[in-house]
């Protein structure tokens, strides 16, 4: 295993799924509406929310190519709008 295969296996393991991260960002947020924490809690707070919603971001975005992927096998190329309705 390469020094850089080793990191990113080892960010992976650190790293929660998706659901988790949803989880712990939501956590976060009544913690920090909550006000009752010190400064420093509070930033770290922040940059656990920061890097959580990166993880989220780079998960949606990659189930968003796996699905223009599988589109694609099956013969359609053309992506259809999701429908929030």
């Amino acid at each position: 295993m390469t020094k850089k295969t080793a990191k990113k296996s080892i960010r992976k393991q650190s790293e929660p799924d998706f659901e988790a991260a949803i989880k712990e960002l939501e956590s976060l947020v009544e913690r920090m509406e909550h006000g009752e924490q010190s400064l420093e809690q509070s930033l770290k707070d922040f940059e656990r929310g920061v890097a959580l919603t990166r993880t989220c971001q780079q998960a949606l975005k990659s189930a968003e190519q796996k699905v223009q992927q599988l589109l694609e096998q099956n013969g359609q190329t053309k992506l259809v709008p999701f429908d929030e309705d």
